[in-house]
């Protein structure tokens, strides 16, 4: 479904654009990402709305095919990527599992600037942003998705999240149709 509206409290939520992350991708692999998703940082900040940075440190227990092992990444590998000019109002999500809101605050913190509505960017499209959605809609948020601010290393995940699983539980629209739904609200917000 194409984005409709933007909530008077909506959050951006950015997925694990950490230098460890970006460094899987390659060089350039993700610059569209980033630049797409700074023109959201800059919305969201000029508006005064909430502005979440979520980075991963560990990963959960348990099984799976592809066990992979976080030995020999450097020291600096959750840093959050310079181009996001984090900034003190930001709120910081430290994960070790998909999703942001597992075992953090993230649901607290939301609730309680009265956000109901979280828009969300990042890597990877099939995981962490994929299961960050999942669960905002299963706490009742609205949520959007940027489309062309998520990325993912296997092209046919990405897909599959974006044509499949997005629009059952989400509307989603591109970088430019968020802003530009945003400061719609912002100009109504002013003329009232």
């Amino acid at each position: 479904m194409p984005v409709t509206a933007i909530d008077a409290r909506t959050a951006l939520i950015v997925i694990d654009l950490q230098k460890g992350v970006m460094a899987m991708g390659g060089a350039g692999a993700f610059s569209e990402l980033i630049a797409k998703t700074r023109l959201l940082l800059d919305a969201f900040r000029s508006a005064n709305l909430p502005v979440v940075l979520v980075n991963v440190d560990g990963k959960p227990s348990g099984r799976t095919e592809q066990n992979r092992s976080l030995a020999g990444l450097p020291a600096d590998w959750t840093e959050l990527i310079a181009e996001l000019g984090k900034q003190p109002s930001d709120h910081l999500v430290t994960k070790r599992t998909a999703g942001a809101f597992t075992n953090t605050d993230l649901e607290q913190y939301l609730k309680s600037e009265a956000v109901s509505q979280v828009v969300i960017v990042g890597v990877a499209t099939s995981m962490g942003v994929e299961s960050t959605a999942r669960h905002a809609y299963e706490l009742g948020f609205n949520v959007t998705l940027a489309v062309d601010a998520v990325a993912d290393l296997i092209p046919e995940c990405h897909a599959n999240s974006i044509s499949r699983v997005f629009p059952r539980m989400a509307e989603t629209g591109t970088t430019e149709e968020i802003i530009a739904l945003l400061e719609s609200r912002i100009k109504q917000k002013v003329s009232t």
